[in-house]
């Protein structure tokens, strides 16, 4: 089975690197499912009900969230009835949405786990914690993949191998930089720090250089701007054995149009 992870995808540039770039990817690796994480996908800040629709059509199967997902108050209508929309397992119990599902692809069951980190990521709950209580509801899965959105690069690689032999998968996203550290740990979890960006080429973290540059020039607020021009998709290529279920390969996918 082969499992694209989608790094975040940014804005209008975002959705026109998958629409641009995802069918290839599909039919060069044979892809069975694809996962994005969908935070930043509308304006930069949050999802919308009208923008998961146009992702789900260019073939993304399945969202998770990340710290802005309630920036866009749109994602309160929907959220709870759409089942290929996860957000952190770890905020509070009260939120809307599930932070766990499970799907079946090609007689698999797949469990996504989505998680925040607790490092300059607000008051949330022990992401471990979360998931060790869950484990016992999904370890008969046949893969365990879990987004671990955090910004601390030591909180992510601690969680992995905390869990490494319980999860097939921990995935960073959420710093927007793809990590050259792709592995896979001795008890069998694949992992990555950082999945990436899918968004615009010139650009600081998918939004425009220039409003950047002046808030560090200037120390003073400004709005950002989502990046424009040549697009790019940062993502996660992952290969699991059909017989035995154990990851034989994750690598790294980045292409851009320039």
């Amino acid at each position: 089975m082969n499992i694209l992870f989608v790094g975040d995808i940014v804005g209008r540039a975002g959705r026109r690197a998958v629409r641009f770039f995802l069918e290839k990817l599909k039919k060069e690796h044979k892809l069975d499912f694809i996962i994005a994480n969908g935070e930043n996908s509308a304006g930069g800040f949050g999802m919308t009900k009208k923008v998961a629709e146009e992702l789900y059509g260019y073939g993304i199967d399945f969202f998770t969230m990340g710290n802005h997902t309630w920036d866009n108050r749109d994602i309160f209508k929907f959220i709870d009835q759409d089942p290929n929309l996860i957000r952190p397992l770890n905020f509070p119990d009260n939120n809307p949405g599930r932070g766990w599902q499970t799907v079946e692809i090609n007689n698999k069951k797949i469990t996504v786990v989505n998680l925040i980190g607790q490092v300059y990521m607000g008051n949330n709950d022990s992401p471990y914690h979360k998931f060790i209580e869950l484990y016992p509801k999904i370890k008969d899965s046949d893969i365990i993949l879990v987004d671990f959105h955090a910004e601390a690069t030591g909180e992510k690689m601690a969680f992995a191998r905390a869990v490494d032999g319980m999860a097939s998968a921990v995935i960073g996203t959420h710093t927007h930089v793809q990590t050259n550290d792709a592995q896979i740990f001795p008890e069998g979890t694949a992992y990555i720090t950082d999945a990436g960006l899918t968004g615009a080429v010139d650009s600081i973290l998918g939004m425009k250089p220039d409003k950047m540059v002046e808030k560090m020039k200037t120390s003073l607020p400004v709005s950002y701007e989502v990046g424009k021009g040549k697009v790019k998709i940062e993502a996660v290529l992952l290969k699991i054995d059909d017989q035995n279920n154990q990851m034989k390969q994750i690598m790294e996918i980045k292409k851009n149009n320039l």
